[in-house]
């Protein structure tokens, strides 16, 4: 899929730069920073459900815990 990314000029010139400094494209650097946000967000996502899913199973405990 195609798509545009529109950055500000800070961006652009920030993103450029750090290309240059790592010898890689600046699309490379993008892919992996989309690569990263999406594999962060499903950990989050995993951590929420046990997290709540040990609260209901626990909960007894955690009151008691907080006494």
């Amino acid at each position: 899929m195609a798509m545009n990314l529109r950055l500000r000029d800070d961006q652009q010139d920030a993103l450029k730069l750090r290309a240059e400094e790592e010898g890689r494209s600046m699309h490379a650097i993008v892919l992996q920073a989309i690569d990263r946000y999406l594999e962060q967000e499903a950990d989050r996502e995993s951590v929420r459900k046990l997290g709540a899913k040990y609260a209901v199973r626990h909960a007894d405990l955690l009151r008691r815990l907080g006494e």
